[in-house]
């Protein structure tokens, strides 16, 4: 028994390790970025918004200081902000005259200095152009509201590391039911199950039911491996109404935001009650509707509780005009009265919810404390690091993951952290050493035949099937499914000359660890869609919405492509049916047709992070219909994958 245990706690420690490591990486990569990069660059990569215009502040209910702060420029950048982000704000004090703001050094005030202020703000909400960041009470707003130049952007995330650490250090601590979580997840232990007749569910298909059936036998663990367009939120989503028959309240996690309001909304539309801690990504009535926040403003009680909150805050600021005893016996009643109020309030509604959603740092929240759950989901568990999925696991006595392994990773920015390991997630773990528990589902609802079976074969043994439905969808009768435009070759054709032309089609670096772009082929990915929607027709491309996604790994490409977008004039009446993002943008969408612009073009091969096969296995899968790779097929297919890639392609026009 102690060896299983020992092997257990050794292998959380190298975690610590690693984590640590990805820790000192990021908080110095953030502090070299800060200085060197320039706040220009760092606004049109989603990490900076300036000059703010900053609006009101006020006290929110959960009784922190917000301010509201409106972004005026660069607004058609995808910023990064959310909500639970930390933040600080600068302001620039120009001296004399400046070139470009990427030009500004801190260490030179002969042009211009940027000053922090000495506060850190975390993000409560973003809706466009508009931001509301809570702030210490003490923090100097009548300062900030008066500066000019004033900006705002992403702090180094110290808390989530932080939270990360302390559940990995409380698992190797544990007793009881998370060391014997732990240990079963480290070794070849068999889980635990229950034993009872399968029940039949006539809207899901054999693989879906299979998976809720498993996720109720499941005493201990139990992983729903859902590859691209198989249903596995709507699995998941049966499987949580299935379990809260059997319990009366169930904990709802998953990596980023966004995925939490993917599930929650699901949810609430099977008339599920679900309280959602921190605020989502889309800030719209029906989402904001089961959040803690909107949910505490509406109860009865509520206007009480903010009356006492102001008497407090206007006594505090009479302390010099009252005696000490008398002042502090009142400040102790209106303390006492609210703190009563405000756990009466909380106790009904976590009373009331049969969910209770957050992020997986978000589990960390006060509210959750001693908190107890018979069960954990954890959607999209193969984005999220080992540590962050420990953060809640302390509150349950079963785990149900899902997602898929074969598709976005976590991100970790060390590559030493990486190559130890740091990038295997809980779910891979589970997956290696308890395939009895993992359902693959096989049916998928998505992609033509001829664009799964490529991703079906390489990823997932060839067991994923089309159901019989989109097998064969497609918008043009013919049409071949997916296609490559060699870029190598374009230019001998199409320029008519031999390597003369090979500049053209070559991938440039812009900036320092700003990514790498390829201008031709910008323009060759937008040359082809135009050709493709005149094969389709403006009319039938307007009444059938026909939607797109045009795809590339490098977040340069992506804003160029943005940009030449904008300026064509034949796409302005299909703007809206045009999305353009990174593949991390698209996870978890869909489109009719897919362009991904691969952007590598060199003599020498290299292909970076496009070696990382599951992003490339996101790209190709957002399709329904049509999938149009635009890519140098010389500097691609030295790859074993894009090579099959290639020839696979190449058979189906044949």
């Amino acid at each position: 028994m102690g060896t299983i245990t020992d092997n257990a706690i050794q292998q959380l420690q190298q975690q610590r390790l690693l984590l640590q490591l990805e820790y000192e990486t990021e908080k110095a990569a953030y502090r070299q970025q800060t200085e060197s990069i320039g706040i220009g660059r760092q606004v049109k990569r989603g990490d900076a918004w300036w000059p703010l215009r900053v609006g009101k502040s006020y006290y929110n209910s959960m009784n922190q200081l917000a301010v509201e702060v409106f972004r005026t420029t660069d607004t058609d950048v995808e910023h990064n902000f959310e909500f639970g982000r930390p933040v600080v704000f600068f302001s620039i004090d120009t001296i004399g005259t400046i070139g470009t703001i990427d030009t500004i050094n801190p260490k030179d005030p002969g042009k211009a200095a940027i000053r922090y202020f000495k506060f850190t703000g975390i993000v409560s909400y973003v809706d466009g152009d508009r931001m509301v960041v809570t702030v210490p009470d003490n923090a100097p707003l009548i300062d900030l509201q008066g500066s000019v130049n004033v900006g705002v952007q992403l702090s180094f995330d110290e808390t989530s590391y932080r939270m990360m650490m302390d559940a990995l250090d409380r698992a190797m601590r544990s007793k009881g039911r998370l060391a014997y979580l732990r240990d079963l997840f480290y070794s070849h232990r068999k889980a635990e199950t229950f034993v009872f007749q399968p029940m039949h569910f006539p809207y899901l298909n054999t693989t879906q039911e299979q998976a809720v059936n498993e996720v109720l036998r499941a005493k201990d663990v139990a992983v729903v491996h859902g590859p691209p367009g198989t249903g596995k939120t709507t699995t998941l989503v049966e499987a949580i109404r299935e379990t809260l028959m059997r319990e009366s309240q169930v904990l709802v996690c998953a990596q980023s935001n966004m995925a939490v309001d993917w599930i929650s909304e699901k949810l609430v539309d099977r008339g599920i009650n679900v309280l959602r801690i921190g605020n989502p990504t889309r800030v719209n009535d029906k989402m904001l509707s089961f959040t803690y926040e909107r949910r505490f403003e509406s109860h009865p009680d509520y206007p009480q509780l903010w009356a006492l909150r102001k008497a407090i805050r206007e006594l505090r600021g009479k302390r010099r005009d009252l005696r000490g005893e008398k002042y502090h016996q009142k400040l102790e009643s209106l303390k006492s009265r609210a703190t009563e109020l405000e756990i009466r309030i909380n106790s009904e509604l976590f009373g009331e919810a049969r969910v209770i959603a957050s992020t997986l740092v978000g589990s960390a929240h006060r509210l959750l404390d001693g908190q107890k759950f018979g069960t954990l989901f954890v959607d999209e568990a193969a984005q999220a690091l080992e540590a962050a999925c420990w953060i809640p696991m302390r509150r349950v006595s079963r785990v149900v993951l899902a997602g898929d392994h074969c598709q976005l990773p976590p991100t970790v920015k060390s590559i030493a952290a990486l190559k130890a390991g740091l990038g295997k997630t809980l779910m891979e773990r589970i997956v290696e050493n308890h395939p009895e528990v993992v359902t693959l589902l096989k049916i998928q609802y998505r992609m033509n035949d001829d664009i799964m079976r490529f991703s079906s074969d390489y990823f997932y043994q060839g067991q994923v099937e089309s159901a019989p439905e989109v097998r064969f969808r497609s918008i043009l009768d013919l049409d071949v499914a997916m296609e490559w435009r060699d870029t190598g070759e374009m230019r001998n054709e199409e320029l008519g000359m031999r390597n003369e032309a090979a500049p053209s089609f070559k991938e440039e670096f812009v900036g320092e660890s700003y990514g790498r772009i390829n201008k031709a082929e910008a323009e060759l990915t937008l040359d082809t869609l135009q050709q493709y929607f005149e094969r389709i027709g403006k009319q039938r491309l307007l009444d059938e919405r026909v939607d797109v996604g045009i795809i590339s790994p490098y977040r340069a490409q992506v804003q160029y492509l943005r940009r030449l977008l904008m300026k064509r004039e034949f796409f302005k009446p299909f703007r809206r049916q045009i999305s353009v993002n990174t593949v991390d943008g698209f996870q978890g969408q869909e489109r009719d047709v897919i362009l991904i612009s691969m952007v590598r073009s060199n003599d020498e091969g290299q292909i970076g992070f496009l070696r990382d096969l599951r992003r490339m296995n996101v790209a190709i899968t957002r399709a329904r219909m049509k999938v149009i790779i635009l890519g140098n097929r010389q500097t691609l297919t030295r790859h074993p994958f894009y090579r099959q890639l290639w020839q696979y392609i190449a058979r189906l026009s044949e």
